[in-house]
């Protein structure tokens, strides 16, 4: 993982850009993500909940794309993971990460990944964000008659970060849900590049 960003340079004036360490975002892990509520029964808790979120996530930032790959990302972070998670039974199972985040409440999960990832904006500084569309391959369901998804995001250009993502609902568009989207951003003073489709009035102002 690296421990911070790179520096940003100005026209008119050079300066450093506030980064993150490590240590820093793992703190922030701990202050979030130990709010959500633990789904498991007592009696099959050998993993902690914020170690399981926060492996999970780590690993999904890192490019994991499937409940296999975030156990192989645990097992070969393992000895930098345990400066900061307990990992009482070391790294959990494919299996367990995927019992847990299909029984976690999604919303409160959302709510607490926003809120984790506005404390790093906050310090990092963003100026450009990139508001873009996107239909997720894969995520159309044949037998369960479900259309893919299709999400609109906002992308911090500058540290390659998401900064909020909505679902664009089966009966509307984009034009809807990028409104939808910025109510759930503070985005004062950045600059905002959107295609065409979101050029309209309404969402300027």
């Amino acid at each position: 993982m690296p421990t911070g960003f790179e520096n940003k340079t100005s026209k008119t004036k050079t300066y450093f850009a506030p980064s993150i360490n490590s240590k820093d975002i793992t703190t922030k892990f701990q202050e979030y993500f130990t709010q959500i509520k633990d789904p498991r029964v007592e009696r099959t808790r050998y993993h902690l909940l914020t170690d399981i979120i926060t492996i999970a996530i780590l690993a999904v930032i890192a490019g994991a794309s499937g409940w296999e790959d975030i156990e192989e990302y645990g097992i070969s972070k393992q000895e930098w993971l345990k400066t900061f998670l307990s990992l009482p039974f070391g790294v959990p199972s494919p299996d367990t990460f995927r019992r847990v985040f299909e029984r976690i409440n999604p919303r409160e999960f959302e709510q607490y990944f926003r809120q984790w990832v506005q404390s790093l904006v906050e310090n990092l500084g963003v100026e450009v964000v990139a508001i873009d569309g996107k239909t997720h391959r894969g995520s159309y369901d044949r037998e369960s008659q479900l259309k893919a998804l299709h999400t609109v995001s906002a992308w911090s250009s500058e540290h390659r970060l998401v900064l909020g993502q909505t679902k664009v609902t089966d009966k509307s568009n984009e034009i809807t849900a990028i409104p939808a989207l910025l109510e759930m951003l503070d985005i004062s003073g950045c600059i905002i590049t959107i295609d065409a489709m979101g050029t309209q009035k309404s969402i300027a102002h």
